[in-house]
């Protein structure tokens, strides 16, 4: 007889579940909406796996309330809000999905910059909103050909974005990171980078020390008529800060796929995306759209799911972030 529990705070794909099922009786959040944290509590009290999602948020709070918890297996990336060294204190595991959402992300990014430096949102709406006569001499933008291009950050989601301009004739690529370098990207500082850039990437992991790292004193040096791009984190900028290059002129347009309110971990995080940055036209955004292909997120649910899998059958899980005490199950 199956024992174990598997708690899936967000809906997955049929062959996902079926999978699941073989090693345990599963229970799937059924909305779009995330479970509130005391719903999500109530669920793991007796569990044994978690596949969760970005908008979960474990802690030390909920791990006092999981006794039976094995696994914590993360169908993402960017793990800031799970709390690793609380997990591995109480002997669970967590495990993150390394690799397959940095090629779709890159790809989003290198779209937004286009869609930013091209006016499409201006265009689309013009053409939506009044008679269309045929071309006029209008929105005339900034394209990635002959262009100075900045990638903050060269992760893997970074060296990714940068490899796809090499194919746009980006007059320079400059690559912003204390321990990363690539081929045919020069290394600079962020002084150096807001300065001389006309667009910057922003691919940046949210750690203690990023967060709002592109702030007012930073985004004074920003380039006249400079594009930037955030597909990292939300709270590695400052959106009021970022607002106000926009209204100044500073910034000449800002395009994000994530925002500050997303970044369940951090306890004073604002709950909503700065108004004044969604007022302004310069912008363009889209909702954590990075690994949304289907086939890509497909393919981590099931590399979540053979995390779970691996534990409930007493072995190490292959995306493991941290190490436990080796136990059997009962």
């Amino acid at each position: 007889m199956i024992s174990n529990k598997i708690v899936v705070t967000n809906r997955i794909h049929p062959e996902v579940r079926a999978r699941l099922e073989q090693v345990g009786h599963v229970v799937v959040n059924p909305s779009l909406e995330p479970w509130s944290q005391q719903a999500l509590t109530e669920h793991l009290k007796d569990a044994t796996a978690m596949m969760g999602f970005m908008t979960d948020c474990v802690d030390e709070n909920l791990l006092q309330q999981t006794p039976t918890l094995k696994i914590v297996a993360c169908a993402l990336k960017g793990f800031d809000n799970y709390d690793i060294p609380a997990c591995t204190a109480r002997n669970i595991w967590v495990s993150i999905v390394p690799d397959l959402l940095t090629e779709p992300t890159a790809e989003l990014a290198v779209g937004l910059a286009i869609a930013l430096g091209r006016f499409v949102r201006q265009g689309d709406q013009l053409m939506r909103t009044s008679s269309f006569k045929g071309w006029r001499a209008q929105l005339f933008g900034t394209g990635l050909h002959n262009s100075v291009v900045a990638v903050l950050g060269l992760g893997m989601v970074g060296q990714a974005i940068a490899q796809r301009l090499s194919g746009f004739g980006c007059k320079l690529l400059l690559g912003v990171d204390p321990v990363n370098t690539m081929a045919g990207v020069t290394s600079c500082n962020l002084e150096e980078a807001l300065t001389t850039a006309d667009y910057v990437f922003v691919a940046i992991p949210l750690t203690d020390s990023s967060i709002d790292m592109l702030n007012h004193e930073q985004l004074v040096y920003c380039k006249p008529g400079q594009l930037m791009i955030n597909v990292g984190r939300g709270s590695v900028v400052n959106e009021l800060n970022v607002a106000q290059a926009l209204e100044q002129g500073r910034l000449a347009g800002y395009a994000a796929d994530v925002f500050a309110c997303e970044d369940w971990g951090i306890q004073n995080r604002p709950h909503e995306i700065e108004p004044r940055l969604l007022a302004h036209p310069n912008t363009v955004f889209t909702p954590h759209l990075g690994s949304a292909v289907s086939a890509v997120r497909l393919a981590i649910e099931h590399r979540a799911a053979d995390n779970i899998i691996a534990v409930l059958s007493d072995e190490v899980p292959p995306d493991a972030m941290n190490q436990v005490v080796k136990y059997l199950l009962a």
